[in-house]
């Protein structure tokens, strides 16, 4: 099967050209028409996703993180990104990734958050689809809402701000999408739910909150839809789940 073909697939459900302008997704290393006998789906495109890839014979990567996202003034092997760059082209491994595209898809990364919540008809927060709001199924204190999003997201910590009296309406944006927090809570939402915020989107108006989740934690499950799609679609081809799919970069004691 060719590159393309796995990548038709993908983008039956994630259009490559939604993607963002910065964005980067698509085939980033290798030949659309590389003959491909097998794909690894993970999250990043590391070092150790691509020894993976060589180990059980995949010949294409699937991530949800694009491996390139700018140009490379250098290609050093005792960097992440060099290395992975060398493992890949040593071994002819198509590099492919899905992110804003796939963010922003119907059935994607920020539908699948509010899906986590249980949001009752989650509809866009604006024409970009990547962020939502929703209605809980029914109000909760903003301690009860915390707890939920930890349990949902299986948490150990939560960056928040002061928790509210009461959280109905939510507002979800996967990833780095602190940006959306003004115009989520013009919307209407009590809490919005998101990663990556700094210090300063802290200062909420009064009767609203921020949570932070974490980059990783917001978007993981893309990999399982990913997934789920190659398999239906093409049910006799290898598809691979990458066993270091928890890859989260980022550690808590």
């Amino acid at each position: 099967m060719k590159a393309r073909e796995i990548a038709a697939v993908l983008e039956e459900f994630a259009p490559l050209q939604s993607q963002e302008s910065w964005d980067n997704a698509g085939i980033c290393i290798g030949s659309p028409e590389a003959e491909v006998h097998g794909v690894l789906v993970g999250f990043d495109c590391t070092p150790a996703l691509l020894q993976e890839a060589v180990a059980c014979g995949a010949d294409m990567v699937v991530t949800h993180h694009p491996l390139i996202f700018g140009g490379l003034k250098r290609i050093d092997p005792d960097d992440p990104v060099g290395a992975a760059v060398i493992l890949a082209i040593r071994h002819g491994i198509v590099v492919y990734a899905a992110h804003t595209n796939a963010d922003k898809a119907a059935g994607g990364v920020n539908t699948l958050m509010a899906e986590r919540l249980g949001l009752v008809e989650p509809a866009p927060l604006d024409e970009t689809c990547l962020g939502f709001i929703g209605l809980l199924p029914a109000p909760m204190s903003g301690a009860e809402f915390c707890a939920l999003v930890k349990e949902r997201f299986a948490l150990r910590v939560l960056r928040c701000s002061a928790p509210v009296d009461e959280v109905w309406r939510v507002a979800t944006s996967c990833g780095s999408g602190s940006s959306f927090a003004e115009k989520a809570f013009r919307a209407g939402a009590d809490a919005f739910v998101t990663a990556d915020v700094s210090y300063h989107h802290f200062f909420v108006p009064e009767g609203r909150m921020i949570l932070d989740i974490g980059h990783w934690e917001s978007e993981v499950d893309i990999v399982s839809k990913f997934v789920s799609i190659l398999q239906k679609k093409l049910p006799t081809f290898a598809v691979y789940t990458a066993t270091q799919k928890n890859n989260n970069p980022i550690y808590y004691y």
